[in-house]
Formats: C-alpha cells, structure tokens, sequence
C-alpha cells in the first residue's frame, strides 16, 4: 500500500493553516520555534503530496517555503537575530 497523496497533503495544509490562523489570534508569534515548526512541516508534507501526484509547481513552492522555514527555525534555535531595517 502506498503513500495517500490526499491525507498526507491535507495534513501538511491544515498545519500551515492552524499556523497562520494562531498567529492571526495572536497566540503564536511569527518569529517563533512551534509557528516555524508548523510552517516546515505542513509545507514539506505538502510538498510530498504534490511530488505523489506530480504536480510540480506546487512542489516547487511548497519545497522553498519549506526551505525557507528550515533556515528561519535554525537561525532562531541558534539565537541569530535578523538586523533592523
């Protein structure tokens, strides 16, 4: 049995939508570890579903939000603060 594109795509979006609707509600910050979390995971999640169903746009997008959010999570875990603009 392989891989459900359908579960697994609805489970990476529902994380980037529980992401952003927290942060909407002011209950998770932006710039915060479990926001980025959600952000990675649901992304790469995403990602997957889209590379199942071979749809590649969206795993070009959802593969650099994903990156994009891995480099954010790292840099706050080590503390490394963006520069004001």
């Amino acid at each position: 049995m392989g891989i459900d594109a359908t579960i697994v795509g609805s489970a990476g979006v529902a994380l980037l939508l529980l992401a952003f609707f927290l942060n909407l509600l002011r209950y998770l910050r932006a710039d915060g570890p479990l926001y980025l979390v959600l952000n990675l995971v649901g992304a790469a999640l995403a990602c997957l579903s889209s590379y199942l169903i071979d749809f590649m746009p969206f795993v070009l997008l959802e593969g650099t939000w994903s990156v994009v959010a891995a480099i954010a999570l790292g840099r706050n875990l080590l503390g490394i603060r963006q520069p004001a603009p």
